[in-house]
């Protein structure tokens, strides 16, 4: 029998890849709202967006036993809900990620312009700018993809990765420093 209280994240997910709908129960409702935000900046559509968390928690168990422990799980479940976004967004030829949560990030800590910028301003500024460098500033910044992964994932090269998210980047600090 599974207790709700106090119970481990190891024996929540062993228990969980054993088929305990308790665990998972508990499992969803750890990760549902989070992951909810995550995969929201990938659509504003309220059913793209179910699509994308019930493909996302369905390979979450299915792949659970492949997690090794190895690091922190909530990233390692965060990685598998970005993923599915991103197929889901490649499926759907729709390039557009908006940041939404932002606010609960530092972003700052990849550019010295914007570090005193509040997530709010960031956010109305980010949908100045085309959707390609928005995926890639959102994806590297936010998400904490390589460039590589980056490039993989959208289907275009490291470099491009780079000068997108750059170009980005000028882009935002032009708009915050003009205000």
């Amino acid at each position: 029998m599974t207790k709700d209280v106090g119970m481990s994240e190891t024996l929540m997910i062993r228990n969980c890849i054993s088929g305990d709908r308790k665990s998972q129960k508990l499992l969803y409702d750890k990760f549902s709202v989070k992951m909810r935000h995550a995969c929201l900046r990938f659509t504003k559509n309220d059913v793209d967006l179910e699509d994308i968390l019930q493909d996302s928690f369905a390979r979450l168990f299915k792949n659970l036993h492949k997690y090794r422990g190895d690091g922190c799980f909530e990233g390692w479940v965060r990685r598998i809900f970005i993923n599915i976004s991103i197929e889901h967004v490649k499926r759907r030829k729709v390039y557009v990620v908006e940041l939404d949560g932002l606010e609960n990030l530092l972003v700052a800590k990849h550019f010295d312009v914007l570090e005193t910028l509040y997530a709010k301003d960031l956010l109305k500024a980010s949908y100045t700018i085309s959707p390609g460098c928005r995926n890639v500033f959102n994806l590297y910044a936010v998400g904490g993809f390589t460039h590589q992964e980056i490039g993989e994932k959208l289907g275009i090269t490291q470099s491009t990765s780079k000068s997108q998210y750059t170009r980005a980047k000028v882009k935002l600090r032009d708009i915050i420093q003009s205000r």
